[in-house]
């Protein structure tokens, strides 16, 4: 395999020393403190606590994390708004709220069990809009 590869031509995975995690942090290996930042509390705390908040891989997963449960929030108050609307329909109304507040719940656990799966494999997987904002918030250095 070339030196210059970004990516390993036999399972794809990235090459490029900075968008992965290498080592430990304040005991915990960075693979696993990653994945703990998609749980709320240790997400914050690994902003504030000095060994966590300085190491780049944590701070991208932490920052993700608030990002995700803050578009949690917000899309489940926006369809609460919508569903209080669709109430007053008959029938496909009441079905239709059913339906998405199965879907949309699922939609974000699986998101969530993916980005915990990439943080375990040590890779900075960006979501759309919530991974722009965790990187620009975790620069290098």
């Amino acid at each position: 395999m070339p030196d210059a590869a970004a990516q390993c031509p036999g399972c794809g995975r990235s090459m490029v020393p900075d968008e992965c995690a290498l080592g430990t942090v304040g005991g915990l290996p960075e693979t696993l403190a990653g994945a703990l930042a998609y749980f709320l509390l240790p997400a914050i705390v690994f902003l504030l606590v000095p060994p966590y908040r300085k190491n780049r891989f944590l701070r991208f997963h932490s920052f993700q994390c608030l990002g995700l449960c803050l578009a949690a929030v917000v899309v489940g108050a926006t369809l609460r708004v919508a569903g209080f609307g669709l109430f007053f329909v008959p029938t496909l109304g009441r079905l239709l709220i059913l339906l998405v507040s199965v879907f949309i719940p699922l939609a974000f656990f699986a998101v969530w069990a993916v980005v915990v799966v990439k943080a375990l494999q040590g890779e900075m997987f960006k979501l759309p809009i919530v991974g722009h904002f965790a990187a620009r918030h975790s620069p290098a250095g």
